[in-house]
């Protein structure tokens, strides 16, 4: 099993790294491979909704985006993590997953997301639940651990320091690790849910 790790934080030691680090390591304990994006210090645009993805089945920006699209596809999990900045997510980290999840058609559905969130105080709820909407908008089931998904520090390598948050991201591992082989079990019992034909509704006609 494998779990894709995206820092969405300009700075590739800083809090938000403290706190996906921690989750490796229970992830090699639990046997699941990890592979860590760095995507907080690159330059990509946001989608611009040109829809030629639908034709292309490829983002129109040739970058970083299509470079992890298969790397989206082939993982069993998917970890988010992002600095707080004005009760909100890097808006690299944004762009980056608008154009990955709408450029990517493939099914992400049981693939099991889970969003990490950075701060020195306040504005991690919001942006937890801003992080949380790639995932179930696709079909993802969302991890969980103790406490909400958040750690505290200011200055790069103070999460260290917040024992409860290392904590809580250790427990977030368990439970996401526990969440894939039990999904993987699942499948290979029951198959995917069936999926209806999407019923599209618009607001003004």
């Amino acid at each position: 099993m494998k779990v894709l790790m995206i820092n969405g934080s300009p700075k590739s030691k800083g809090n938000t790294a403290i706190a996906l680090r921690e989750m490796e390591s229970v992830f090699a304990q639990e046997g699941i491979e990890t592979e860590l994006l760095h995507v907080g210090n690159k330059e990509i645009r946001g989608c611009i909704g040109c829809g030629q993805c639908f034709a292309k089945g490829k983002c129109v920006f040739d970058d970083l985006v299509n470079e992890t699209a298969p790397k989206f596809e082939a993982c069993d999990g998917l970890v988010v993590g992002s600095p707080v900045y004005y009760a909100s997510a890097n808006a690299t980290l944004i762009a980056f997953l608008t154009r990955l999840f709408y450029s990517t058609h493939f099914g992400k559905t049981m693939k099991v997301g889970a969003a990490v969130v950075a701060a020195r105080r306040g504005g991690l709820s919001p942006t937890f639940d801003e992080l949380n909407k790639f995932f179930t908008i696709s079909g993802m089931p969302v991890a969980s651990s103790q406490y909400w998904n958040s750690i505290h520090g200011r200055e790069p390598g103070e999460a260290s320091q917040d024992k409860e948050g290392l904590q809580t991201m250790r427990t977030l591992a368990k439970n996401m690790s526990f969440l894939m082989k039990s999904i993987a079990l699942g499948k290979e019992t029951y198959g995917l849910p069936e999926k209806e034909p999407f019923e599209r509704t618009n607001f003004i006609r």
